[in-house]
């Protein structure tokens, strides 16, 4: 099959990039892009490691075929590093010691992020509802939460 050529926003960088049909959007910002926030757990969209903001929502990259993110914008942890938000929230899980392997720590900051900036009212409740989606194998979630509900509170 024919290679395309996609153009999508990357954290705020216009970017061209030729892609194959059956590329995935992870791969591209990977391998391409060279983004290694974005990390593959299962392949498959379950575990929610590969998650991006896509037109500002939590994406899941490894199952987005790279065409699909053509004339979208992409947002990975790189992208949200120097946000004051995420810098708060990175702040809280080194307090909280809410990254122990680290292997989901951009995702979980990722998803803390958008949920502090979408919604006006956060609970401990709401902040479990929303980080369900990313498999954590190390912390028990209960720092993670305890971590994003004190950006919250501030």
């Amino acid at each position: 099959m024919k290679s395309l050529l996609i153009k999508m926003n990357v954290n705020g960088v216009d970017r061209e990039v030729l892609v194959d049909p059956d590329d995935r959007l992870l791969d591209v910002l990977r391998d391409e892009l060279n983004l290694k926030s974005v990390k593959e757990g299962c392949g498959t969209g379950d575990c929610g490691i590969c998650t991006v903001l896509m037109d500002g929502k939590p994406v899941l990259s490894c199952i987005i075929p790279a065409f699909q993110a053509n004339n979208h914008k992409i947002v990975t942890l790189e992208g949200l590093n120097s946000d004051p938000t995420m810098q708060k929230i990175q702040q809280s899980f080194r307090k909280y010691q809410a990254a122990q392997c680290g292997f989901c720590t951009p995702a979980m900051e990722v998803v803390g992020w958008h949920l502090l900036n979408t919604e006006k009212k956060v609970d401990k409740n709401r902040i479990k509802e929303a980080i369900s989606g990313v498999l954590c194998r190390c912390t028990g979630y209960y720092d993670i939460v305890d971590a994003v509900y004190e950006v919250a509170q501030q």
